[in-house]
């Protein structure tokens, strides 16, 4: 049975944009994705060490994979764009995160769904009100527009502005074809 998740991507490092679409298009043509909506790209002050700003997306895809399988298709597609181990919440080549994997609940060492920052992050929670700011997050128990919009004042250090990049809408537009 296929099940909705919603996935982050974001890089601060190089071409940011070029490495979204790269993973992007690497979780496609691996099958076991089907990209189904995506935000706008947003770029995003850093959390953590000081560090260049972040392009951020978020996208809605089906899968049949079981969540430890998507999340080892995520190591592999981060592993192959050069994301390589450093500093915590330091620069990334691209950084891909699990948000929500239908409504499952999972607490483990190396996975935990809903990711457990997603309340506490503008950078994800508005590109994700974008395109889901319906969906009730299944511990909170609350629609994420409601989430972000009791967010906007709490964590307004964070800084988050929509961006327009051409080359993503021509490849994005690509992806129903495959």
């Amino acid at each position: 049975m296929k099940e909705t998740v919603y996935l982050s991507l974001g890089s601060n490092i190089g071409n940011r944009a070029e490495n979204i679409i790269s993973a992007f298009s690497f979780l496609q043509s691996s099958l076991f994705l089907n990209i189904k909506k995506i935000s706008s790209f947003y770029e995003t002050s850093p959390v953590g060490p000081s560090q260049k700003s972040f392009y951020n997306i978020v996208a809605e895809a089906q899968t049949d994979l079981k969540p430890d399988d998507l999340l080892l298709l995520i190591k592999q597609a981060e592993y192959i764009l050069g994301r390589r181990k450093t500093i915590r919440w330091g620069p990334r080549v691209v950084d891909i995160d699990i948000l929500f994997f239908g409504k499952k609940i999972i607490d483990k060492v190396n996975l935990t769904i809903p990711h457990k920052e997603v309340q506490n992050r503008l950078f994800v929670l508005v590109p994700l009100g974008e395109i889901a700011g319906n969906f009730v997050h299944p511990v909170l128990r609350r629609k994420i527009r409601t989430i972000l919009y009791d967010k906007l004042l709490t964590l307004k250090c964070q800084k988050v502005k929509i961006i327009r990049i051409n080359i993503a809408k021509r490849c994005l537009k690509n992806w129903n074809k495959w």
